[in-house]
């Protein structure tokens, strides 16, 4: 089953760029970049310190498999 992610939206709604949400969490763009496009799913940590950054639940962020009428 896929790891699916909104991080990239949220991140702009928030007004962060890839490289301000990395410094906040303390991984580099290379990591946020990573996630964001599904390729690195992240360890339980990172995903509470994204979801904390962005002022969100983690089940808001990430979801595994697909979700009824929503796209990623």
């Amino acid at each position: 089953m896929d790891l699916n992610n909104r991080l990239k939206e949220r991140r702009i709604e928030k007004g962060y760029t890839q490289e301000s949400l990395a410094c906040e969490v303390g991984v580099t763009r290379q990591t946020i970049i990573a996630v964001e496009r599904g390729k690195f799913g992240p360890s339980a940590r990172l995903a509470l310190a994204l979801a904390s950054a962005l002022d969100t639940s983690v089940e808001d962020l990430f979801w595994l498999g697909d979700r009824k009428g929503e796209t990623e």
